[in-house]
């Protein structure tokens, strides 16, 4: 009988130890696409603050910008207030039903080439091959011991890292703050302390996560791929090994001796070897298979080279490789992209963007809210007109000054007047000067007959007085003392 020891010694263990991944560098049209997509993505977050738009003498000139102290969101001519922040909610909305999208269409296609994660790691795996050389060379310096010079490499490398990092964590608060003044301040030390503790947060993950755990993210850390395996069918284009062509596999000097006998894999490891997460796409569909396609780049030339037709490792789907194996030609790609559930996602998309740009095109400038005062609920004046008073708080929404009238109407014979005029020179409106950008707040008295029904519903409405009809008005309630019996 087995002691308890050696059932605790026999027990697998939990953990799996890191093995070093080196990709080795391979040219191809999915390798240029992933260097214009690691260029393009790297211009935009690093440049886009540094963007200049004009929205005239009283707004910032940062053509994106998150501008907490004033709590506003600016996105070139787009201005979104505190109250719109559903616009926001919608953009967050579209980036997850577009992300559905393109894993219902082209698989992992945005963990292979924009995922922030494979972006930069892309970048740092580009900093090894510049400092301790190519694949092999890689592997060599990781065996050999500690010596001057292998110290002396990796602080130069750490030292990049570093650099890439900080200048990663500090990209990001130039969209918090209009990037020049920002970038003056923090290297003056008059930056808020949370800018530097923002930069120094964002400098440590971005060195962590993609200097040395890269493809552990990937694999154990994010929960996404879980989420895209269930998104993903026979329908799905992901890259595939077509394993009814390649095996039984075997190297060309044995094809050639024994020939049938071979498929075309060649077992060179090509395709184990370019690939960041390190993993083999001949065991199948992984986890670990981000789809940057670098594999068939590598495949495809050693197929040339060896005489055999490209595609034994391609992007397709497990359809197109059932019917390819039955000997039928596989579909346009067009056809593989135009099934219900992508037409399906791409519907909702369009039409949260659609909604969202007719609200942007509709909606107003010139904002209004009023508060009836309930202490006291109303006042009888000693001609016997009742009175109410109103909290309102007009909201301009433009980068300009600007004056707008408030008026009345449904209530016979209202008079108006501000706290800071008189009963005596009270008339049917108030005009007010709006600050660019704010919130006027003002107390409103609004004075009528008592004739009429005890209690009368109208409208009190802000209009713009430089020509813009657009404008929005409350209705509130006129409430007149009962009768005595």
């Amino acid at each position: 009988m087995a002691s308890p020891d050696d059932l605790t010694l026999a027990s697998p263990s939990l953990y799996a130890a890191r093995k070093g991944v080196y990709p080795k560098r391979i040219d191809g049209p999915f390798r240029r696409f992933k260097w214009l997509v690691m260029l393009v993505t790297l211009a935009i977050y690093y440049g886009t603050p540094w963007i200049r738009w004009d929205r005239g003498p009283y707004a910032p000139d940062q053509a994106v910008l998150v501008d907490l102290a004033h709590r506003r969101f600016y996105m070139f001519q787009i201005e979104i207030w505190p109250h719109e922040f559903y616009y926001v909610a919608g953009l967050l909305i579209m980036a997850g039903i577009g992300l559905f999208l393109v894993t219902s269409a082209v698989g992992r296609a945005w963990c292979g080439y924009a995922c922030p994660q494979t972006v930069w790691t892309d970048l740092f795996q580009h900093v090894d091959r510049l400092i301790d050389g190519e694949r092999n060379a890689q592997i060599r310096l990781a065996n050999a011991p500690w010596t001057l010079g292998k110290v002396a490499r990796r602080a130069l490398k750490v030292a990049i890292y570093l650099t890439i990092a900080f200048w990663t964590g500090g990209a990001w608060i130039m969209y918090f703050a209009d990037a020049p003044t920002l970038t003056h301040d923090f290297w003056t030390g008059q930056a808020a302390p949370v800018a530097y503790g923002t930069v120094a947060v964002l400098t440590a993950t971005t060195f962590v996560l993609g200097g040395f755990m890269r493809e552990q993210v990937c694999i154990y850390m994010c929960p996404w791929p879980r989420i895209q395996t269930a998104m993903m069918d026979e329908k799905s284009l992901m890259v595939t090994y077509k394993d009814w062509r390649g095996e039984p596999r075997g190297s060309t000097k044995k094809a050639l001796a024994q020939p049938g006998a071979f498929g075309d894999c060649v077992d060179c490891n090509q395709c184990v070897a370019v690939c960041p997460t390190g993993i083999d796409i001949r065991e199948g569909p992984q986890i670990g298979c981000i789809t940057c396609a670098l594999c068939i780049d590598a495949c495809d030339h050693v197929m040339q080279q060896v005489g055999r037709p490209r595609g034994l490792i391609d992007y397709c789907t497990l359809e197109d490789v059932a019917a390819e194996k039955a000997g039928e030609a596989p579909r346009p790609v067009w056809k593989t992209l135009l099934h219900p559930r992508t037409l399906i996602y791409f519907g909702v998309w369009s039409a949260i963007g659609a909604a969202m740009l007719f609200s942007l095109g509709q909606r107003t400038r010139l904002d209004l809210a009023v508060q009836h005062e309930r202490s006291p609920l109303y006042v009888q004046l000693s001609d016997g007109t009742i009175r109410n008073n109103y909290t309102l708080k007009v909201r301009n929404m433009e980068t300009r000054p600007r004056r707008v009238a408030i008026g009345v109407s449904g209530l016979a014979g209202a008079e108006l007047w501000t706290e800071t005029g008189r009963r005596e020179t009270a008339t049917r409106r108030v005009e007010l000067a709006l600050a660019p950008d704010s919130v006027t707040r003002v107390r409103l008295f609004v004075a009528a007959p008592t004739t009429g029904p005890e209690r009368q519903d109208f409208t009190i409405a802000a209009r713009g007085l430089d020509g813009d009809p657009r404008g929005d008005s409350d209705i509130i309630q006129f409430d007149r003392p009962e009768e005595d019996e």
